[in-house]
């Protein structure tokens, strides 16, 4: 089997000069153009195998053949592009402030500040909150298109046509393009229709007017006065001083327009409508009216022009005269196609010659269509396709001089040298990380110290790094980085210093699995890569994780691991950019037990039922290799995905199951969740009714449930919610999904004090080995009082788990302190995101009479989860010692990230108090 897995490995004749979308970044000038390992990689496979048995080194050395052991100077962490305050806490307070004392029509602009400050915490919602409440304050009609765009890029809607309303209206196109704030409610589109259009036939009737105009041979009788109203140049003309006041007739043949187009001007001048002119006829009448200065008459052919773009062709074909006749709704409704159709619009170029061009952006400038928001939004998009793209550079250029504010300059600096960096254009990327860091953003001098060592000046890096640990408040991202200018020793301290600071950073696991791996300790760097995918699974990990097991001839493991990390990105090349993962499914597949469709469902059971999201998301994997065009199993696959936290790919699968959806009720569903998810939960309700108004199916009545759960639930709503569940398992289903009904449904009954039927729900869901059932159970006996039952079924949920970090954190509800501390270390260190733990850690220390160990804990988690709960404590405890500044500034972060949070509020307004009392007496 090995020679023949390591002749198909050879067969592929794999080349370096394939490229995709990687995590980490490569270093090219340390690859080999050969498909064979380094020579470095050949020492360690030879002191390896001078420790082993010679059978064992024989295989090893083989396996290890065509491309060597991971090589640490290739998984070098990138430097992140976007802000990296190095206090975030006062950040977002110093934001949440800047709220409170703007005026209406900067907001959008501060929530767009908010949306760049929430970037690092990488979380989809958040950002999606911010990003929704600019386009509610939003009043322009520039800013309400980008943002509109915006927000319906973030769903990676493809399912209509970018012209058409989604129903949802913060993303209206109708609405987006009507200038002043929106009205709540439901968007334009459902409230009138659109008018409708005659073509224009003359009158029925001859006008009865005091003047004629001539065009070419044809007359065109109009009422003077009516025509003088059209603008104040034309009233000059036609009762001023000039000749044409007191004539009867005035030619108008050398200005350019038809007979039809005057006739147009005449009825304009008397019903102030252009709704019944033909296209052509309005494209003669914009230059008239800029001509003679209608405003009146300019703005309703711009309205009306604007309402005819409909396609992205339309688009392309009338934005350049839009542009040359300064018809602002025009553009809009061509800029507005070309956002609504991100990221695909940036591959024509015709628009990439609008969009990218100084001279596009000038042109745009005059119509006030040029601003920091529209190029914020290109720019993260050409990054998104191809960080390495002229397309992009050129974009951040245009966004760079679009900058005014502070962040908005420390923002387009700092990307263009994570661009030129990327680029390999070093000098470049220095000068614009410096250009950052002048400004003001502190994260810059990493770049910068990034930059110099591709230049060969690694000291010098050090000394940048070095420098900014001495001047400041450590941060994990600021050992790791200088942990990249060091070795030996000096360097796996500054990595342990990072995963203390900050376990959420992959590249202190990544490299001490690489070099445990290069000692031949494979074992080992899988326990070590295993101790980041408890809670943070990312493609670059998991394949590190199947290299090792490819390593150790765990091929099915191997197999697994880069099934799950295809799913979360198709386009993923393995082996530092050797290889396509597709291609790596395909070797592994021939050495290992091939699973029919039947089986891989029971496998799936098994999996989902013990936990093992990872191990679930392979399956799922290989039988949409088998059945591509299954809804259902794309369905699941969303939901594994969003347990993993991987937000954006769930969205993707989500996608992929509305449009391979066979029928209407199960398409209707599928979008119903994508609303949900993005937090649209009025709009999913209206999906789940409307699907069940076709056909009635378990997934309507699941996501009908879920929507109506959404909110705080009073009895009545309660009851509402459980006949929704039990009308869902009426219909038919199978266990995985069954069971999570039953746990739902038990959790509504626990809320409703109805401990026994909660009970039932969780014994059947148990019964159909849905184990997290165990959790509800455990909290029905707790209610009841029987703590150490509760103990003994969260004890089954554990030895049953994969993941149990969370049922380690709920089991410390269930015994006494000492226990508790214990199961709470063991959740931290699974998995150190959980913030329970640190809370309740702080609690006991602040029972303890030991403040400042207090809140030394709860900021030990806030420096790299700036949680709203943690956050609201930390201030709680800053308010009982007395410190008002530190209480104002955490409350002030919290409600940044939740502005409605009603604990916080209430203690910020008592603050706020003491602090007005604390001015008063000094």
């Amino acid at each position: 089997m090995q020679h023949n897995f390591l002749t198909t490995m050879r067969s592929l004749k794999l080349i370096d000069s394939c490229k995709g979308s990687q995590v980490y970044a490569l270093n090219h000038t340390h690859s080999s153009s050969s498909e064979f390992p380094s020579n470095k990689s050949l020492r360690s496979s030879k002191s390896i195998a001078a420790t082993s048995s010679s059978a064992s080194a024989a295989a090893l050395s083989a396996a290890l053949l065509p491309y060597g052991l991971p090589v640490p100077d290739l998984i070098e962490p990138p430097i992140d592009p976007f802000l990296r305050p190095l206090d975030v806490v006062s950040s977002l307070s110093s934001s949440y402030r800047a709220f409170l004392s703007s005026d209406d029509d900067h907001l959008p602009f501060l929530h767009l500040r908010q949306f760049s400050l929430l970037r690092p915490l990488n979380d989809p919602k958040l950002l999606r909150r911010s990003l929704r409440s600019a386009r509610i304050r939003a009043s322009s009609v520039h800013d309400k298109l980008v943002l509109s765009a915006w927000l319906r890029l973030e769903r990676r809607d493809e399912s209509s046509s970018p012209s058409d309303c989604p129903g949802l209206p913060l993303e209206c196109p109708r609405s987006s393009l009507r200038p002043g704030p929106d009205a709540l409610g439901p968007c334009p589109c459902r409230r009138d229709d659109d008018p409708i259009v005659v073509a224009f036939d003359g009158d029925p009737e001859p006008v009865l007017g005091d003047v004629v105009f001539i065009v070419g041979s044809g007359e065109v009788n109009c009422v003077r006065a009516n025509i003088a109203s059209l603008s104040k140049p034309l009233k000059t003309m036609l009762f001023g001083g000039f000749s044409e006041s007191w004539r009867e007739t005035i030619d108008f043949t050398q200005i350019g327009i038809s007979i039809d187009t005057m006739r147009a001007i005449e009825s304009f001048s008397r019903t102030g409508s252009v709704d019944s002119f033909s296209i052509d006829t309005l494209l003669e009448l914009l230059p008239f009216a800029n001509r003679f200065c209608c405003e009146g008459l300019k703005c309703a052919c711009d309205e009306r022009l604007a309402s005819m773009i409909a396609t992205i062709d339309d688009a392309i074909a009338f934005v350049e005269y839009g542009l040359d006749e300064t018809a602002h709704l025009l553009v809009a409704a061509c800029l507005q196609l070309f956002l609504r159709e991100l990221p695909w619009s940036l591959h024509n170029p015709d628009v990439t010659r609008l969009l990218c061009s100084p001279e596009g952006k000038a042109r745009l400038d005059l119509v006030e269509h040029a601003s920091f928001m529209l190029y914020y939004l290109l720019s993260q998009v050409s990054m998104e396709e191809d960080m390495r793209s002229n397309t992009t550079v050129m974009l951040l250029e245009r966004l760079s001089e679009c900058a005014l504010s502070g962040w908005q300059r420390q923002l387009a600096m700092h990307q263009l040298g994570c661009v030129m960096l990327e680029r390999g254009e070093f000098k470049d990327a220095q000068n614009w990380f410096e250009e950052a860091a002048r400004d003001g953003h502190a994260y810059s001098l990493a770049g910068v110290a990034r930059a110099k060592f591709k230049r060969g000046h690694k000291y010098s890096a050090y000394k940048q790094m070095n420098g900014l640990l001495s001047e400041h408040e450590p941060i994990g991202w600021m050992y790791q980085e200088r942990s990249l200018y060091c070795i030996g020793k000096e360097k796996m301290l500054d990595l342990d210093a990072t995963t203390e600071l900050d376990p959420t950073l992959t590249y202190p696991y990544k490299y001490r699995a690489v070099m445990l791996a290069e000692e031949g300790m494979v074992g080992a760097a899988i326990a070590e890569i295993n101790k980041i995918l408890r809670f943070r699974v990312s493609p670059d990990c998991l394949e590190l994780r199947a290299w090792f097991a490819l390593v150790v001839e765990d091929y099915e493991g191997a197999l697994r691991d880069v099934r799950a990390l295809m799913t979360l990105d198709p386009d993923y090349m393995m082996f530092h950019g050797r290889v396509h993962g597709e291609q790596m499914i395909e070797v592994l597949r021939q050495h290992v037990q091939q699973l029919k469709m039947v089986d891989c469902w029971m496998q799936l059971y098994d999996r989902w039922s013990s936990v093992d999201d990872i191990g679930s998301l392979a399956v799922v994997h290989q039988m949409l290799a088998e059945e591509p065009g299954q809804s259902l199993l794309r369905f699941r696959q969303s939901l594994l995905l969003l347990r993993l936290n991987c937000q954006k790919a769930a969205m993707r699968s989500l996608r992929l199951a509305r449009n391979h959806s066979k029928y209407d009720h199960e398409r209707l569903v599928y979008e119903g969740w994508i609303l949900y998810d993005t937090g649209n939960r009025e709009e999913a309700l209206a999906k789940a009714e409307e699907s069940i108004s076709i056909q009635r199916s378990f997934e309507a009545f699941f996501l009908k449930a879920y929507a109506l759960a959404d909110t705080c639930l009073d009895q009545a709503a309660s009851l509402h919610v459980i006949e929704v569940l039990r009308e869902a398992l009426t219909c038919p289903s199978d266990g995985l999904r069954k069971g999570q009904a039953l746990n739902n449904l038990g959790s509504v009954y626990v809320d409703m004090d109805e401990l026994n039927k909660a009970e039932e729900c969780y014994v059947n869901a148990l019964d159909i080995r849905h184990t997290r059932a165990h959790q509800g159970l455990a909290r029905v006996y707790h209610l009841r009082h029987q703590r150490k039952a509760a103990y003994g079924e969260m004890t089954k949920l554990i030895e049953k788990a994969r993941n149990n970090a969370s049922a380690y954190e709920k089991r410390s509800e269930y015994c006494d302190r000492d226990m508790a501390r214990c199961d709470l270390s063991m959740a931290t260190q699974l998995d150190p995101l959980r913030t329970y733990p640190y809370r309740y850690r702080a609690a006991v220390l602040m029972d303890d009479h030991k403040e400042a160990e207090a809140i030394a804990e709860l900021s030990k988690a806030i420096s790299f989860k700036p949680d709203l709960q943690l956050l609201h404590l930390r201030a709680a405890f800053h308010d009982s010692m007395g410190d008002t500044t530190s209480t104002l500034r955490d409350c002030e972060a919290a409600l940044c990230l939740d502005p409605n949070h009603t604990d916080t509020l209430d203690l910020y307004s008592k603050a706020c108090e003491k602090c007005n009392q604390q001015k008063k007496i000094s």
